[in-house]
């Protein structure tokens, strides 16, 4: 299959290509090149995050681009996301408006709640001790989706969503919702299908958008004894008959569900050798091999937890598991 028939059509008709860069992690004085080497390979869609402290040098990487004439504005997909610390209609524009200075825009193509947990104005990693692990309020991130709605209006983004939001919290957002979130972004790859949540999601016409989709193992920080999803030998097995990378393989699996992915690296031969995952097809007998993996395993099972709170809990997991999902009402499509 071609990688052209990759793309998804979210629910207020705008379609973004299936598959993009992820830039979380991806160091300071790197990451501009390798936003340069992809879109040059034929990248059309970059993930931001306003927290991952580099979007002012992807920004003048596509600025270069742009000058050169490789791409026009229009023809790419950029994400970027709003942090913890901002969790007001008040504080959004001004947050957006900081990103767009950086990645030298005038607007993004979709702008996210990168999480539903709160932190306090002005801490930063190197600051954050238990007590400022706020945690979920529904009326903060009501009031903050008000503003994530203005900057729609404004035109500062052209779609808006959400970032690791379970069942109970995008449940508890449409309460309040004018605009439908156009995409969740969530972890996901084979030890971590999170299909109850796909399902949920496809019923309200919400894009499925994972990140960690190669089970993040660049991060610094990782669990005891945690599982390599890299080396797992089912993937091997199908790599090796397809003469492919593993990480070709997952991201294969990830575009087979209808799922965005958007694999991180600033390696130029990662860089490409990833987005010709494109064109590997999948048969049924290889995704049936893929789908039993699942372990319901988290990479980023830690991050935004109170001391004392349990994964299960802060997840919903109890709530989540016992919704009833009605029938889909998507207008979003695969094209």
């Amino acid at each position: 299959m071609s990688e052209k028939a990759w793309n998804t059509k979210l629910n207020n008709d705008v379609t973004v290509p299936s598959f993009g860069l992820g830039t979380w992690l991806s160091e300071p004085g790197k990451v501009g090149a390798a936003v340069d080497v992809a879109i040059r390979y034929g990248y059309r869609h970059v993930d931001c995050a306003h927290i991952y402290g580099n979007e002012a040098e992807v920004g003048v990487a596509l600025q270069n681009l742009f000058k050169e004439g490789i791409v026009k504005r229009e023809d790419l997909f950029i994400t970027s996301k709003l942090w913890n610390t901002e969790h007001s209609q008040a504080d959004v524009i001004p947050a957006l408006q900081v990103t767009l200075k950086n990645l030298q825009l005038d607007y993004v193509d979709l702008y996210l709640i990168h999480w539903p947990q709160d932190l306090p104005r002005g801490v930063t990693f190197a600051e954050m001790k238990d007590e400022h692990y706020l945690g979920y309020s529904e009326e903060k991130i009501a009031d903050t989706w008000k503003g994530m709605e203005d900057a729609v209006a404004k035109g500062l983004t052209k779609s808006i969503g959400i970032s690791n939001f379970t069942i109970k919290k995008i449940e508890n957002l449409l309460k309040a919702a004018k605009i439908v979130p156009a995409v969740n972004q969530i972890e996901s790859h084979p030890y971590l299908q999170q299909s109850k949540l796909k399902e949920y999601m496809d019923s309200k016409g919400i894009t499925f958008e994972a990140y960690s989709p190669l089970g993040t193992p660049g991060r610094v920080a990782k669990g005891e004894n945690e599982p390599y999803l890299m080396d797992d030998p089912v993937v091997k097995e199908i790599a090796d008959k397809r003469k492919c990378t593993t990480a070709q393989i997952l991201i294969s699996f990830a575009l087979h569900r209808g799922v965005i992915v958007i694999p991180k690296s600033v390696t130029p031969e990662r860089i490409k050798s990833n987005y010709d995952a494109q064109k590997i097809t999948l048969d049924d007998d290889e995704m049936k091999k893929l789908y039993s993996l699942e372990q319901n395993f988290r990479y980023l099972r830690f991050f935004m937890m109170k001391t004392g709170q349990t994964e299960a809990d802060f997840w919903d997991a109890d709530y989540d598991e016992k919704v009833v999902i009605d029938a889909p009402d998507s207008k979003r499509q695969k094209s």
